[in-house]
């Protein structure tokens, strides 16, 4: 079975739930509102499906490979790549100045979200340079942005984020990279740089790297690191001094290209400070923020591919009758309850988590581009706090809905040839990189719900308690039963901002030991609003008859939610506030 878009929820998420005409309404947006929205998808999803998609397994089968220095992507992607860019996917919602379409991120992510479920290895090199566009159009002099934006925006080269190093994943401040300033103004770059992703390949006539490295004399830590471009081909034509020496075997997404870069084999490789020395972290987050977005996306993209396939397998095959008689025969396993069980677990985080991340893309617009102010502000507050939850929660989830793919395939999921696994191995990486989902954590627990005493967790709750009523007052029992999951969820996010806002400073080991819980926990009950949203919105469509089928569905869907998801919160809450003890009591000569 082949992908398909799963375009009538993604344009119901837009429009009932995301405010697509909202948007539309925006400075600069004018021309993309529903119908536009509609009409991009579409092509999108033609291209996705009969371009990119059919590439996904041979990339598993046929991994990128490094040949004396250079690399050699899957067969078909060089191809596939040159339609992408010639369709002018790369510069969707890049400036218009810039050779970009200037669309609205809401319908960025959708179409972000069909290009990684089509080949997650494929997408990440689209991915990266959409980052290292975003860290130029921040912070780069206006020289830079006119040198090196317009041939990204329109493809013809790539972009990558170098931070990582032998010696420093995570923890930045002991980045060793070594810049040296030359007299015409560029700087040397010497030093290794690991885990950069499509750092070489030949899909493209240029690859732009942004790396952190530090300026001779530059402060130990964070506070000494700059953001430095580094082309591996020279305005002149030469090649520079960065070469690519390995790239890394992979548990999954084999097809993209995990360089090991160095730098200054031969004297240093030349290179371009941007901005200002020793903001290079600042300028950096920029594109790590957008990435971490992205790569939320990307779970939601893998979970739904991984759904599609179950589904389909749950249809064809055929074992075991009904334990409810009502078939005389054996029966394709779609009808047996456990199976159904799995399926709509899978398909409840999906839309759940699109929901969540089409909201989000949504506040970002209306930040980036709406005329008043305390408006703007209020809506990158929502958008920040929701990073790391789309990042979080969609990647979490989309092992666990990956992993319950191979399952409905029974033994035959354990083997490779049926595509299950490799859903479950590519599904991996997202919960890594970009930062980790304790990162992420931490970062919601620190500069998200502590630094402000829990006041803007607590205020999205408040407006998740008016959905609670909205749904009280409808006559319908699953709105009903929706609320009291969702009251109930929201009771136990509250117990647990309290907690961490009251405890950071005062027991900072009894909250970090939570902290994941505590993503989770708010990562499930701002999706579970989402669904919440969309019952109210889909019984209303279905008394109006449009699309009962549909309506239906979506219905069900949430109720599910609730019922087998939402319920997960309490227990959440029960871990954070009142489980530390156990996670740090034990002797470290124990473990």
């Amino acid at each position: 079975m082949t992908y398909r878009a799963p375009i009538k929820d993604m344009l119901f998420v837009m429009k009932e739930l995301a405010g697509i005409e909202a948007v539309a309404a925006l400075p600069g947006h004018e021309e993309a509102g529903f119908d536009t929205a509609a009409a991009v998808l579409e092509e999108c999803a033609r291209f996705n499906e009969s371009v990119v998609a059919p590439l996904n397994w041979e990339g598993d089968r046929q991994p990128s490979a490094w040949i004396d220095g250079e690399v050699r992507t899957t067969p078909g992607f060089r191809q596939a790549f040159r339609q992408f860019v010639e369709g002018g996917w790369q510069g969707l919602h890049h400036p218009l100045e810039f050779g970009g379409q200037g669309l609205s991120k809401l319908i960025h992510t959708a179409c972000i979200e069909m290009v990684n479920s089509a080949n997650l290895s494929f997408a990440l090199c689209p991915l990266l340079t959409d980052g290292a566009i975003e860290a130029l159009l921040t912070a780069g002099s206006p020289e830079q942005q006119a040198a090196y934006l317009p041939p990204m925006i329109e493809g013809r080269w790539t972009g990558t984020m170098n931070l990582t190093e032998p010696q420093a994943g995570s923890d930045l401040s002991l980045v060793r990279t070594r810049a040296e300033p030359q007299a015409d103004g560029s700087y040397k770059l010497v030093g290794t740089k690991i885990y950069i992703t499509y750092g070489e390949h030949d899909m493209a006539d240029n690859i732009v790297h942004l790396v952190l490295a530090r300026v001779s004399g530059a402060p130990e830590g964070v506070k000494g690191i700059s953001l430095f471009i580094c082309p591996k081909v020279l305005a002149d034509g030469t090649r520079n001094d960065v070469r690519c020496v390995s790239i890394e075997h992979k548990l999954g997404i084999k097809a993209s290209p995990t360089a090991v870069l160095q730098y200054g084999d031969c004297g240093g490789a030349t290179a371009y400070l941007v901005g200002q020395e020793n903001r290079g972290l600042e300028y950096m987050f920029v594109m790590m923020n957008a990435a971490r977005f992205a790569v939320g996306v990307q779970g939601i993209a893998l979970a739904e591919r991984s759904y599609q396939k179950a589904v389909q397998y749950a249809r064809d095959r055929v074992q075991s009758r009904p334990v409810d008689g009502s078939l005389p025969a054996a029966a394709p396993i779609i009808h047996h309850p456990d199976v159904r069980r799995m399926l709509m677990t899978m398909r409840a985080h999906t839309e759940a988590c699109r929901a969540l991340a089409m909201a989000a893309a949504s506040a970002y617009d209306a930040a980036h581009a709406h005329p008043d102010a305390s408006v703007r502000q209020e809506n990158q507050a929502f958008y920040e706090f929701m990073v790391p939850l789309v990042k979080g929660l969609s990647t979490e989830m989309s092992l666990e809905v990956a992993s319950l793919g191979v399952q409905v395939h029974g033994g035959m999921g354990f083997i490779e040839e049926t595509g299950a696994a490799q859903y479950l191995r590519d599904a991996k990486i997202l919960s890594i990189y970009e930062g980790t989902t304790a990162i992420q954590a931490n970062d919601l627990v620190g500069r998200k719900t502590a630094r402000d005493g829990g006041r803007a967790a607590l205020a999205l709750a408040a407006r998740i308690a008016q959905t609670e009523a909205d749904l009280q007052a409808r006559h319908s029992v699953a709105c009903h039963a929706m609320a009291r999951r969702l009251g109930s969820a929201r009771e136990a996010f509250e117990d647990a901002v309290r907690f961490v806002a009251g405890q950071t400073k005062a027991a900072p080991n009894a909250v970090f030991a939570g902290s994941v819980p505590y993503l989770m926990l708010a990562g499930t009950v701002m999706a579970g609003w989402q669904m919440a949203r969309a019952l109210l919105i889909a019984e209303e469509r279905l008394a109006a008859g449009e699309d009962p089928g549909f309506m239906r569905a979506k219905i069900v869907t949430a109720r599910f939610y609730g019922d087998h998801i939402l319920n997960r919160a309490p227990a959440l809450r029960d871990s954070i506030c009142e489980g530390a003890e156990a996670v740090t009591a034990m002797a470290l000569e124990a473990f």
